[in-house]
């Protein structure tokens, strides 16, 4: 088949799949729900892309092949996981050992902070704690997966007022469609101002219910009147804008409107200097798929055919006003967009044709492996067993004991494929080391590399030079999303009223990656040790350092005040011992006395609590 267009985008290392041809056409999409007249064209091939891409992580590419007519036997290729090693192999990589939540300024928060220092630390206690009750950890790892897959991911953010708590929750990017100005003249750093997360909904014969479209939008607009629900001329309920009796729109309390040009404004607690007319308003519709016709696409759908949710509390989810300037989705990438673009490219990408090479090798190798372990014989002149019943030769089973008569110029012929499973075998190994390569998680990284093969550790960090590259530009691409994201949490609390969240900007957080390769613990212990000794680390540095080194250390602000606590205790029975002020003093490293000042014994007098 020859190449009828050249196509070069995100997604244009899966051209040479058949699967990847225009899923319009009929008969060359194994997709068949992605060719529903609402899924928007431009989104077409990045939707096949990931349904491929989840086909080689559960072993299915083959049969994916041989449904769309690329390999009639692909049912029959040999799958083993290799997809799925490098995406949790990369995984382990990118999360650490653990991750924490920080934020600036709480590491100096001992002895007397500054309320700089003691808002910075209350914040990240609070941020710790929605993190534990909302999973963070495992939240991450589901989200992370998925980039690592598809090259996206998607988190979305609610307020629950019955938990008192924000809702962290992992979406397929399968369902994520931001909507873009048309004249994409937009950088991938930007923020769409309407974003959409939309699937189908089966037919459920029971309840009566057709098959459905539903479509949860979230959109920045212009703030308006306040609305209550109310009820469409067919009976579904709707939100509807509130007047006044002399036809003023009522607002929400805290709103102002000005008289002239008419615009609301609101001042959220974020930004209290700064009053915004811009909200965010949250529509969560269905559609039966019967209503809608071929040109009815997912960012025009006829919103008079639609049914409206309504919420746990009685409100219909109709541009229900959230009562915060953002969207609350983040989109996560697995690499840096290219300019202009948008989406990640996922970490099996570049080796794909690779994985499918290892596959059809397997593949010959489990055949030669057959006849290698049961070998092709042929007899001749040999006396073979006769079915007295029909007076043919019985068929001819090779087992363990048989024994054959042969006629004097009888011979026996074995096929011997040996040599051959050994190249294949081979083979297998130089592709490994190829996909190990070209993915930089490297063969030491993937665990094939003979550790003695290495003649010392120095050889080793140099071996594993690209994965550290990959994990640098993997946490680049991640930092400013998950920033985002909890800020985004902090806001939430604060427009929900949660308890404890005070009014005011957003302090920065960030999430803190544990290391990805093994280090020399003690070689880190005895740095910190001569650094903070010598004063040229502070303390805060030498625990952050022994943290990323592997420590079990929970608590960086808890473990300085443990160390502080100690050196007193110790400085005040130093003192009791010797009466010597000066050796006190050069115990805990403090500077000489005034001469003319009488120095203050520590003896008996151990410092108060906040001021270890």
């Amino acid at each position: 088949m020859g190449l009828r267009e050249l196509i070069t985008d995100v997604w244009s290392w899966l051209d040479y799949k058949p699967v990847m041809a225009d899923p319009r056409r009929p008969g060359r999409n194994a997709w068949a729900e992605l060719t529903s007249s609402w899924v928007p064209d431009e989104d077409l091939r990045r939707l096949s892309a990931y349904r491929l891409l989840a086909a080689y992580d559960s072993n299915q590419a083959g049969q994916v092949a041989a449904i769309a007519g690329d390999d009639e036997a692909g049912t029959e290729r040999r799958e083993l996981g290799d997809a799925a090693k490098i995406v949790d192999t990369t995984l382990g990589y990118l999360l650490g050992a653990e991750q924490s939540v920080t934020v600036a300024g709480a590491e100096h928060a001992g002895g007397e902070p500054t309320d700089e220092a003691a808002a910075a630390l209350a914040v990240q206690d609070k941020l710790r704690a929605w993190a534990e009750k909302e999973l963070l950890p495992l939240r991450i790892q589901q989200a992370e997966r998925t980039a690592i897959l598809f090259g996206d991911a998607v988190y979305s953010l609610a307020w629950e007022p019955a938990k008192g708590r924000v809702l962290l929750r992992t979406w397929d990017p399968g369902l994520y469609f931001p909507e873009w100005p048309e004249d994409g003249e937009q950088d991938g750093a930007e923020f769409p101002m309407r974003v959409h997360l939309a699937w189908e909904l089966p037919e459920d014969k029971r309840r009566g219910l057709k098959a459905r479209l539903r479509r949860v939008t979230y959109e920045l607009a212009p703030i308006g009147p306040a609305s209550r629900r109310g009820a469409a001329k067919n009976g579904n309920a709707v939100r509807e804008y509130v007047y006044a009796d002399g036809g003023e729109p009522t607002l929400i309390p805290g709103d102002t409107r000005n008289g002239e040009n008419g615009v609301i404004t609101r001042t959220y607690p974020w930004a209290p200097d700064r009053p915004t007319p811009w909200t965010c308003y949250l529509t969560d519709a269905e559609w039966e798929l019967d209503d809608l016709k071929y040109a009815d696409f997912l960012y025009n759908l006829p919103m008079h055919k639609a049914s409206y949710r309504v919420r746990s509390d009685g409100e219909v989810l109709d541009r229900l006003d959230l009562m915060v300037d953002f969207i609350p989705l983040v989109h996560v990438t697995n690499s840096i967009p290219a300019s202009g673009e948008h989406w990640g490219k996922p970490t099996i990408a570049t080796v794909l044709q690779g994985l499918d090479e290892l596959s059809a090798t397997d593949t010959d190798s489990s055949g030669a492996s057959a006849t290698t372990g049961s070998p092709i014989i042929g007899l001749a002149g040999a006396r073979l067993p006769i079915d007295r019943a029909t007076g043919q030769p019985l068929p001819v089973k090779v087992r363990a004991g048989t024994v054959w008569q042969l006629n004097d110029n009888g011979r026996m012929d074995v096929l011997d494929t040996s040599a051959q499973l050994a190249e294949l075998r081979a083979r297998v190994d130089h592709i490994l080391d190829r996909i190990a390569a070209n993915s930089r998680l490297t063969a030491a990284g993937l665990g094939t590399l003979d550790p003695t093969a290495l003649p010392s550790g120095y050889a080793l960090q140099l071996a594993l030079g690209p994965l550290d590259s990959l994990v640098a530009a993997m946490r680049l691409a991640r930092t400013h999303k998950y920033t985002v994201l909890l800020r985004m949490v902090q806001r939430l609390h604060q427009a929900g009223h949660a308890e404890g969240w005070p009014a005011g900007e957003s302090l920065p957080a960030r999430v803190m990656w544990g290391s990805h390769t093994p280090t020399d613990r003690a070689a880190v212990l005895d740095e910190v040790v001569k650094g903070v000794g010598a004063g040229v680390l502070s303390v805060e540095t030498g625990i952050r350092m022994l943290i990323d080194a592997g420590y079990p250390i929970d608590d960086a602000q808890a473990e300085i005040e443990r160390i502080q606590a100690r050196a007193f205790e110790a400085a005040a029975r130093l003192a009791d011992a010797t009466g010597d002020n000066v050796a006190v003093r050069e115990y805990l490293g403090l500077p000489e006395a005034d001469s003319e000042v009488t120095p203050v014994p520590l003896a008996n007098h151990p410092p108060a609590e906040q001021d270890r």
